[in-house]
């Protein structure tokens, strides 16, 4: 296959609202086009299709329906992957699903199923593995430079801006689910290992008196079937004061040695004006030149070349299956306030 024609299913969000990141990525490479654009609103799907030379499709099921479309990628929120993803295996599209792959066990493994039933290929862009700062900390762990690895903290936090301002649907979703799920993959990457028992808490409290209901932060233990464990840390209630909408930190402690990564506050570069300051983004999904780069591209690249090449994704539906188990058994052990072993 010379060129991936792809569809992307969701306009908005991390589709259209944080620069058209897919649509703009597809557009910058060799080897794929964005050929359609389908969305819930019909309006924000043909501006977006106008804007990169693509074809507007009335309904997610015609864009599926397409037998010129080889592959997809679905951006719909949190809560709305499970039939749109089915719907994309039962059609013979090649899957790239944002995170979480779904929010239940069985959906995930209904949609896993349906991939291989299918033979399509499913990935989920756990782009967090494209990281330069993480990749390089994972290949020192790989090369056993700090020995095995023994405990983990991981930060993956936001402003208050992103439940109250930027998703009109986090009420639907927890911060668990829109940036932990990014977290537990990375951890899971990292240790190269799967997660055996957890033990969690969570509060609500500031977001509900704004009228969202959804958590605030979460604070999970993650124990690893080779004894090593990991913290990890999600909240949506950073001040808006902030220099980053995200903050970004990961310390990892082997039998011989340490690494420390800082993704969001390193300050490689630092801005400042006559009223705010900021670190801009170098690292997730700068533009260079008008081109998409960063690591959020190089996953949807990595997606793209696989299909083109007939390769298995480095990130398969087994892995969105094992978060979306991570994060159910979190949510189980904050309603039980004990710990919950994974099958």
């Amino acid at each position: 296959m010379n060129t991936v024609r792809m569809g992307l299913i969701g306009a908005g969000g991390w589709g259209a609202g944080w620069g058209a990141m897919h649509a703009r990525t597809y557009a910058g490479m060799t080897g794929a086009e964005l050929h359609g654009v389908a969305d819930v609103d019909a309006g924000r799907a043909q501006a977006m299709a106008d804007k990169f030379g693509a074809r507007a499709y009335a309904s997610t099921a015609a864009l599926l329906a397409d037998p010129e479309i080889d592959a997809v990628a679905v951006v719909t929120p949190d809560f709305a992957h499970d039939e749109v993803l089915l719907a994309a295996a039962r059609a013979g599209k090649h899957i790239l699903a944002e995170k979480p792959l779904a929010m239940t066990v069985e959906a995930c493994e209904r949609i896993v199923a349906a991939a291989e039933e299918s033979g399509v290929a499913l990935m989920v862009d756990f782009h967090a593995r494209w990281s330069p700062p993480l990749y390089k900390a994972w290949e020192a762990i790989r090369e056993g430079e700090i020995g095995a690895p023994r405990h983990v903290y991981y930060r993956l936090n936001d402003r208050i801006f992103v439940p109250t301002e930027m998703l009109p649907w986090a009420g639907k979703t927890t911060v668990l689910w829109f940036v932990g799920s990014h977290a537990i993959d990375t951890v899971r990457w990292l240790i190269g290992d799967d997660v055996a028992r957890v033990y969690a808490v969570a509060r609500k409290g500031l977001l509900q008196g704004r009228g969202i209901d959804t958590p605030d932060y979460y604070q999970s233990m993650l124990e690893f079937r080779s004894g090593a464990t990991a913290v990890i840390e999600n909240s949506w209630i950073l001040p808006n004061s902030m220099p980053n909408i995200v903050d970004v930190k990961c310390e990892i402690v082997g039998d011989d040695g340490a690494l420390y990564v800082d993704q969001s506050h390193n300050r490689a570069l630092e801005k400042y004006t006559g009223t705010t300051g900021s670190y801009p983004d170098v690292f997730v999904m700068p533009s260079i030149y008008g081109a998409q780069c960063g690591f959020a591209a190089d996953s949807i690249r990595h997606f793209v070349d696989c299909v083109r090449e007939g390769r298995t994704p480095m990130i398969t539906g087994y892995d969105g299956l094992m978060v979306t188990k991570v994060i159910c058994a979190i949510e189980e052990s904050i309603r039980t306030k004990q710990p919950v072993d994974i099958a």
